[in-house]
């Protein structure tokens, strides 16, 4: 079957990140969790990596709601990346119940920032967004009703 997933680029906290989405969605890091930068093998061509980019997250895989996945690494200056955090991405959580939609979208803006909060919305449904203390951009939309 095929799946749509989510994959977030963070500087040097990937790790961080991900380890507070599991405190919010819980599971387990898929595969064989977080997989390291000092994991890959060198190879030709490839400068050495630099000593305190080794621990860095290569890789990283949560499922979250609906089987949709969040997946990550480091993106650092040190290896070439030049990130900027933006507002171009947000991804869109559908929970079933007005109680999860307020659950999760209190602990995803807790010390991040509200952008709009959960009310109702004239196409009928349950709807927020906030920015969590990652930069990353998250809507709420739940279709139960009141």
């Amino acid at each position: 079957m095929s799946t749509v997933s989510t994959y977030l680029n963070f500087e040097r906290n990937t790790e961080e990140a991900f380890n507070f989405y599991k405190s919010v969605f819980g599971g387990e890091f898929f595969g064989d969790g977080i997989m390291r930068m000092g994991d890959v093998p060198s190879q030709d061509g490839m400068p050495p990596l630099a000593d305190e980019d080794k621990n860095l997250v290569m890789h990283v895989e949560l499922k979250i709601l609906g089987g949709h996945s969040l997946m990550g690494t480091d993106a650092p200056k040190s290896m070439g990346f030049d990130l900027n955090k933006g507002n171009n991405v947000h991804i869109n959580l559908q929970p079933d119940t007005r109680k999860e939609t307020k659950q999760l979208f209190d602990s995803l803006s807790k010390d991040g920032q509200v952008t709009m909060e959960l009310t109702d919305m004239f196409w009928g449904d349950y709807f927020g967004s906030c920015i969590d203390q990652f930069g990353i951009n998250w809507m709420f939309n739940c279709s139960e009703k009141a």
